[in-house]
């Protein structure tokens, strides 16, 4: 039993460290300069942030959780904003987007690989002054511009982290109260 004592406790620290490695518990210090890249990463690390706390500490309950019989789940509303991270990703590396089958991926696994896909795209956009060659590739000819993205899968995405954010809230378990969306950064006591 004295053996078990400090196994759990290393547990315990590697879990909240790996915890701690995904992106946007926090969003990074802002940029010191005002570019089209700098702006648009700004914009994913919001997104972020607010992703990394609408799902932070989500419940088997919450994932089944939907509004109606007709609405998105919880769970499948995190997938949907999994497939815009794709969208947006897929610009910032100049790509023709493809789906990604994830029907087989934890909801944790969902959650992580779309912090790390946003984290990825604002990296690459912070360093572009054009955002001109950043273009939405759907393949077959359907190629929208950057403006496209910021108007659909980043503020849809947006929007759907809130319904994360409410859905909890309706079945029992809400989000920190210590969130600061304004600074990005968790409240201070």
């Amino acid at each position: 039993m004295r053996n078990l004592i400090p196994a759990m406790i290393l547990l315990t620290c590697l879990a909240t460290n790996a915890q701690e490695a995904l992106p946007y518990h926090e969003i990074p210090e802002a940029s010191n300069s005002f570019t089209a890249g700098t702006v648009a990463a700004r914009q994913i690390e919001g997104l972020g942030f607010r992703f990394y706390w609408a799902t932070e500490g989500l419940k088997d309950k919450d994932f089944s959780y939907k509004i109606d019989a007709e609405s998105r789940s919880t769970g499948e509303t995190l997938t949907h904003i999994f497939d815009l991270s794709q969208v947006i990703l897929s610009a910032a590396l100049k790509q023709e987007h493809k789906k990604v089958d994830n029907s087989n991926n934890a909801y944790a696994d969902i959650r992580k690989q779309t912090l790390l896909n946003l984290k990825k795209a604002a990296d690459i956009l912070r360093e572009a002054d054009d955002l001109s060659d950043y273009n939405i590739n759907f393949g077959k000819g359907k190629v929208f511009p950057y403006w496209n993205a910021i108007n659909g899968p980043i503020s849809d995405a947006i929007w759907h982290c809130g319904q994360i954010a409410s859905f909890r809230r309706a079945s029992g378990n809400p989000i920190s109260s210590s969130i600061n969306h304004f600074t990005g950064k968790l409240k201070t006591k």
